[in-house]
């Protein structure tokens, strides 16, 4: 059995069960004020210092509908290797300091036989932006199967084709993306705003100077609007409003919900 150890507990988030349990129990503990059942997620991942709660208030969501969804499609870009397609693990497990998370082997193998998917626990092993998400869903969800796919050079619609067919009734699609990256703290609001508007209007345009996420976001855009599906912003904020951050060098980050119905949302 090859399990992908965590890479980045300790350092993205608490590596002590027991501590990483309570922060994120305390952020799921909001109530939602709307009877949204979420079909997808766009979620930062940064560190949980900067972008947690962010998270947190998207993921809050899966609560009541938690026994619904049996896999997790993941999506995020990749950030230590650059290559054609997208990258999928051979390892059988992703491990969290909250236990292990078994990989949909069988939508791996659906996927493996096409030219833009690569096998590769190299790709994934140091990759922080899927690891980020799985504390919170591990506390969300009842059991689920993971299928991490990491993106470098593929375009937005190929890889909608490829995931249409396995978004299904009972799959969560989740996003993991931040958006612009170390501008003064005036200029990331007006940069980031912009990008929200462009993603609002389904416009699958966006640019990994939006987002470094951007594809994943845009092949979402692209299946959302192709199913009628719609799109509720839960929570912007940018690094600049932590404790931990300063304003002259910030990150923006967001969290969306995507549904087959709309309600009017959270403040």
């Amino acid at each position: 059995m090859s399990i992908r150890a965590p890479a980045v507990a300790g350092r993205f988030y608490q590596a002590s069960p027991l501590g990483l349990r309570k922060q994120i129990q305390q952020w799921l503990a909001e109530p939602c004020d709307a009877e949204l059942i979420p079909r997808a997620l766009i979620v930062p991942h940064a560190g949980y210092m900067f972008s947690g709660k962010v998270a947190a208030n998207a993921f809050r969501w899966l609560k009541k509908a938690h026994s619904q969804y049996r896999k997790v499609i993941m999506i995020g870009p990749s950030h230590h290797y650059a290559f054609d397609g997208c990258a999928l693990p051979a390892d059988q497990y992703f491990a969290t300091p909250l236990g292990e998370v078994k990989i949909d082997l069988q939508g791996v193998e659906k996927l493996s036989h096409l030219n833009d998917i690569e096998i590769s626990d190299r790709i994934h092993e140091l990759e922080h932006c899927l690891e980020v998400q799985l504390p919170f869903l591990q506390s969300c969800l009842s059991a689920f199967t993971l299928l991490p796919i990491l993106t470098s050079r593929i375009a937005p619609a190929r890889l909608a084709e490829m995931i249409d067919p396995l978004w299904q009734d009972d799959t969560l699609l989740v996003i993991s993306s931040d958006l612009s990256h170390y501008h003064p703290y005036a200029d990331a609001q007006d940069i980031d705003h912009r990008t929200l508007t462009v993603i609002e209007t389904f416009d699958p345009s966006l640019t990994p100077q939006q987002a470094c996420g951007s594809t994943g976001i845009n092949t979402l855009l692209l299946l959302a609007k192709q199913r009628g599906y719609f799109l509720t912003q839960i929570e912007y904020k940018n690094s600049g409003d932590t404790e931990a951050g300063d304003k002259e060098r910030v990150v923006g980050y967001v969290s969306y919900l995507v549904s087959a119905t709309t309600q009017t949302g959270p403040e």
